[in-house]
């Protein structure tokens, strides 16, 4: 059994935690700051105290550097990490990762983090040490028919296993029945949409370029985030003339919070809320590590131009591009609501509202009250008593991918 975490892990965690240490004792030499202000002491700098006690601060961030500097340095001697070629490790530590991924991911992508994931398309077996895509790799019932499954925020594509009453689920092994060759997208979810699309676009671009067969056929699973990263990448790749998404027949949307998710626009209308008052405002600054990834929920963005140039913490309306669906690609939506299948028929309105825990009903099948902004499905689907992640999982959106990955479907 692999070990829930390895030395250079450990080394990768140290960092964070340094970086994490030191930001607290900012915010709190901030607020210190502030208080005094208020009561009329003079203070140094923005967010800086003056004297002793800001002499304490200042040891605090030396001591902590000093500390950082010296675990990985003694990390770094007694490394001993297993051979590559025993993959990445267990399902658990797979899981950490990509949590920490989809909450610090751009930052720790930007510092050289070690657990920062860089963005794989993998084969099947789904299992950890599965290897990357290469012809190689490809085994001989390949086919010309691909089928990409593309995970959401905070998690990876080992949770395309999931369970429904006990019982193993994956539904890429629905797609397999009809005679598809699932490919698994692997990425950092802390980056910015735009920026994992337009690496999916360069590398589904080499893939088909590289399939050991011709590729007859395209057609993409994607669960929440991952909806966005597809939209993005289809549009990107468009754009350049790539050859791909002129293979792409379908694209089946499961619980996209295209039109963003209230939790991220809570989160930014906290930002606002403590930045109003001298004395809460370095408060803000821990609600503001969240990641590129998670920002770009708040309306749903799939380009760069919809946050360069822009605080993504300021608080705005949606001034994102209006994005379609993909022409000539048959498109479907499901959402999912919390809501029992009886109240869903007596409160229809009450159970979209509620929607499956993270995403709306409306935002998953692509509604708007602005024209311009509604995406036109060919078909969608509402799975009642259901949360965000069950739609890994219920039957019924077995039953439905089996009708839209036919072969016929898009005849």
């Amino acid at each position: 059994m692999s070990a829930p975490l390895r030395a250079s892990d450990l080394r990768a965690l140290a960092a964070l935690v340094t970086e994490a240490t030191s930001g607290a004792a900012n915010v709190a030499e901030g607020v210190h700051a502030a208080i005094w202000r208020t009561l009329g002491v003079r203070a140094g700098a923005p967010g800086r105290t003056r004297g002793i006690t800001g002499g304490v601060y200042r040891a605090v961030r030396a001591v902590t550097r000093f500390v950082g500097r010296t675990v990985d340095s003694l990390l770094g001697r007694v490394t001993s990490d297993p051979d590559p070629a025993a993959g990445e490790g267990s399902r658990g530590r797979q899981a950490f990762v990509a949590a920490l991924n989809g909450v610090l991911g751009d930052r720790m992508a930007a510092t050289g983090n070690a657990l920062a994931i860089p963005m794989t398309l993998r084969t099947g077996p789904l299992a950890p040490e599965a290897d990357a895509v290469s012809p190689e790799a490809a085994s001989p019932e390949v086919t010309g028919r691909i089928v990409l499954m593309i995970h959401g925020l905070c998690m990876n594509d080992l949770q395309w296993q999931a369970r429904h009453e006990g019982e193993p689920v994956n539904h890429a092994e629905t797609a397999i029945s009809l005679g598809w060759t699932p490919i698994y997208a692997r990425y950092n979810t802390g980056l910015h949409i735009s920026e994992n699309g337009r690496e999916l676009a360069a590398q589904m671009e080499a893939l088909v370029a590289s399939w050991p067969v011709p590729v007859q056929d395209i057609a993409v699973i994607a669960h929440s985030m991952g909806g966005l990263v597809t939209r993005s990448a289809v549009h990107v790749a468009r754009g350049e003339g790539l050859r791909w998404p002129g293979l792409l027949s379908r694209i089946v949307f499961l619980g996209t919070p295209h039109h963003g998710s209230p939790l991220e626009r809570a989160g930014n209308g906290i930002d606002t809320l403590l930045a109003l008052r001298r004395t809460t405002r370095p408060l803000a600054a821990l609600g503001q590590i969240r990641s590129a990834g998670v920002t770009d929920l708040r309306h749903g963005n799939l380009l760069d131009a919809d946050w360069q140039g822009a605080d993504r913490f300021e608080r705005r309306g949606d001034t994102r591009a209006a994005v379609p669906l993909p022409e000539g690609v048959a498109c479907y939506a499901v959402a999912a609501s919390t809501a029992s299948r009886e109240r869903a028929v007596v409160q229809p309105l009450a159970a979209r509202t509620v929607g499956d825990g993270l995403v709306p009903v409306p935002s998953a099948l692509g509604e708007h009250e602005d024209p311009s902004r509604v995406l036109a499905f060919a078909e969608s689907l509402l799975v009642p008593g259901a949360h965000h992640f069950q739609l890994l999982s219920r039957p019924e959106v077995t039953a439905a991918l089996a009708r839209w990955l036919a072969p016929e479907a898009t005849s």
